[in-house]
């Protein structure tokens, strides 16, 4: 088997204020937006999306258990835009020989950006 994209998906309560922390808190580009369903590109291969829970039959589990990990190329620069965005990052802590902090989004999902 061959992978040759993946797709995460994360279904929210809090659809319209998460699609807005993805779209407007973090700049990322929308390549498919549907009135219960919007998909972002992360990279050529790595897409997320933000499913509506109310509209779907998987429904939100408020966060727990989810971390998106993503491996960025400048930490302090990518720390620095979302204070300014004011997302509340965490601050920067060394872990497991990298640097990382963290951001929640609107439905509890933890994002780590580390390099």
């Amino acid at each position: 088997m061959k992978i040759n994209a993946v797709n995460t998906i994360l279904y929210c309560n809090q659809w319209k204020e998460t699609v807005d922390f993805y779209a407007i808190g973090l700049n990322l580009r929308v390549l498919l937006d549907r009135e219960w369903f919007v998909e972002f590109r992360l990279t050529d291969s790595a897409r997320l999306s933000i499913a509506d829970a109310r509209r779907t039959t998987v429904k939100s589990n408020g966060g727990s258990g989810i971390t998106i990990s993503l491996r960025v190329d400048n930490l302090q620069s990518a720390h620095m835009d979302f204070q300014q965005r004011n997302l509340n990052p965490t601050p920067i802590r060394p872990l497991w020989g990298s640097m990382v902090f963290y951001l929640y989004d609107p439905e509890g999902n933890r994002l780590e950006f580390w390099s």
